[in-house]
């Protein structure tokens, strides 16, 4: 598992690229799912999903393949999730570890273009930034291009964070990898480009 995968897991509440871990997290999957999907997912009472995808209760799926209970992998995600922020957010939001980490990919980039690449309003965007260089961790330069925009980049010090972030978390992984038994170590590493996939945005 790579480390940039990791820290890329801190990026927002719901979307964190996370593995199923020991069975505890899946029963507290079975408990949560007496609350209905807002977003079209399985019904509570268990039955077909709105979307025609698989029935909440593990019914069959609708294009005849194998069922996947949607409720317990959401909160099993959700769950590990948490998890691992609890150990790398570092006194940064969600919000500003993830603006932090497209900048150390993608930058120097342009306030606009990091507001675009992290689905964030402008005004939110001030703030952030602002957090972010009062901690060290970017620096704002004038834009040579465009004397009226500002370009972003990150510092030594934001880098270093970043990198410790990452070892942390891997650790904390590697860790709970040592509670599974070899067959389940087998399962989760057979269904780790799947959990890839479904990481990755629609369409990309």
């Amino acid at each position: 598992m790579s480390t940039e995968s990791v820290v890329t897991a801190s990026r927002d509440e719901t979307g964190a690229p996370a593995v199923p871990g020991p069975a505890s997290g899946a029963s507290s999957g079975a408990s949560s799912g007496a609350e209905p999907a807002a977003d079209g997912g399985p019904a509570a009472d268990g039955g077909p999903a709105a979307d025609g995808g698989p029935a909440a209760d593990g019914g069959p799926a609708a294009d005849g393949g194998p069922a996947v209970d949607v409720t317990r992998l959401r909160v099993a995600l959700a769950r590990l999730s948490r998890r691992l922020r609890k150990h790398q957010l570092a006194g940064l939001t969600p919000t500003q570890l993830a603006a932090l980490a497209t900048v150390e990919r993608s930058g120097p980039m342009r306030l606009g273009d990091l507001a675009a690449a992290e689905g964030i309003a402008p005004s939110t965007l001030t703030r952030l930034v602002t957090a972010l260089e009062d901690s060290g961790y970017v620096r704002r330069y004038a834009d040579p291009s465009d004397a009226r925009a500002s370009t972003l980049a990150i510092t030594p010090r934001g880098h270093d964070m970043l990198e410790r972030l990452r070892t942390e978390t891997t650790m904390v992984l590697t860790q709970s990898l040592t509670l599974l038994t070899p067959a389940q170590r087998a399962a989760l590493a057979e269904a780790l480009p799947v959990l890839e996939q479904l990481a990755e945005p629609p369409g990309s």
